[in-house]
């Protein structure tokens, strides 16, 4: 007898265990018989499917007949030729025990498309583009506008207006302005989204005799084009967007104003309230200096309004990513995880 059994007779089964420290599940549990480990396993039910037709159900349903129909086709069609295998969710359980349950229809499966990764540390080393429609003068009547950005320093080396897209219209364009930057073969990668235009073969051959890196977004996700995306959007935010072009020559006039103001006067929040042609032609760190030496001489003149110390001019980019690994997957790019 236990040590829990003797104090029980005297005390109850309760104030025993609370003084020993013994759970009752545990007492209770103790005095059941042991089930022996060697006892044979209890009979499958009589209505159980041997493993044979187990077999035949899962051959039935994955032949070349009945591949692509449901498990209901497949039982409706059988039982009108006079064949029963087994009920409907018998048919399922067989197929979830080889983890079969799934759209059983051939169809068209989308390859997965890489996420794209480009960073660049300096201008000319990559160029994002796309092509936004214009009001025309009427309505349904739009104009293409067609831009290629440095991703580095927002500068704006190349743009054109168009009554359409058109690949020859996009080679020239970027022919164009590789020739103006003066470009090495390897130099330049160019990323755009998934459009016409953007994949076309002619497109594709130009970057292949120039020596430029083709990128592409991934479909239907404009967060893989951004840069592009929020250019658009300060262009048409401009007080001189207009509610509608007159035509294609008063398009390209108010394109040559609002592009000259963009590069040379427009005080880009993410290049450090630089403009990008300060940016891209490598003025930024002399006119940093020179604000830092202002923010200084106020300083010094009245240090109590500035309650934060010393100001510092907004910080210069160092790096422009699209699509930037998260430093969890960063770390196992480095150690050569993930390629």
């Amino acid at each position: 007898m236990s040590v829990v059994e003797a104090l029980a007779q005297h005390v109850g089964v309760k104030t025993a265990c609370e003084v020993l420290g013994v759970p009752r599940s545990s007492r209770y549990a103790a005095r059941q018989p042991r089930v022996l480990k060697d006892r044979a396993p209890a009979p499958p039910p009589p209505r159980t499917l041997t493993a044979k037709e187990k077999t035949t159900v899962r051959e039935t349903l994955n032949s070349e007949r009945f591949a692509d129909q449901a498990p209901r086709e497949v039982y409706a069609t059988l039982l009108d030729e006079g064949q029963y295998l087994c009920s409907v969710p018998t048919i399922y359980r067989i197929l979830g025990e080889n983890q079969e349950v799934r759209e059983r229809r051939n169809q068209l499966r989308h390859p997965a498309y890489p996420k794209p990764r480009l960073v660049a540390t300096a201008p000319n080393q990559v160029g994002t583009w796309d092509i936004a429609k214009l009001p025309g003068p009427v309505k349904w009547v739009y104009f293409c506008l067609y831009v290629v950005l440095d991703l580095f320093s927002r500068f704006v080396v190349g743009w054109l207006i168009a009554a359409q897209a058109r690949a020859a219209l996009a080679e020239q364009l970027i022919a164009d302005s590789y020739a103006r930057q003066g470009l090495v073969p390897g130099q330049l990668s160019v990323h755009s989204d998934r459009g016409g235009p953007m994949i076309a073969r002619p497109l594709a051959l130009l970057f292949d005799d120039l020596g430029i890196t083709p990128s592409l977004a991934r479909p239907r996700t404009p967060d893989d084009n951004p840069y592009s995306e929020a250019h658009f959007k300060t262009v048409k935010y401009h007080p001189s967007f207009p509610e509608r072009f007159g035509g294609l020559l008063d398009a390209r006039s108010w394109g040559q104003r609002l592009f000259s103001w963009y590069n040379y006067e427009h005080h880009h929040t993410a290049l450090g309230l630089m403009t990008p042609a300060a940016v891209y032609f490598g003025q930024a760190p002399a006119l940093f200096l020179g604000r830092q030496r202002v923010l200084e001489a106020a300083y010094t003149a009245h240090p109590e309004r500035f309650v934060k110390g010393l100001p510092k001019p907004p910080a210069l980019p160092s790096e422009v990513w699209i699509n930037r690994p998260e430093p969890a997957e960063k770390a196992r790019c480095d150690t050569g995880e993930l390629h």
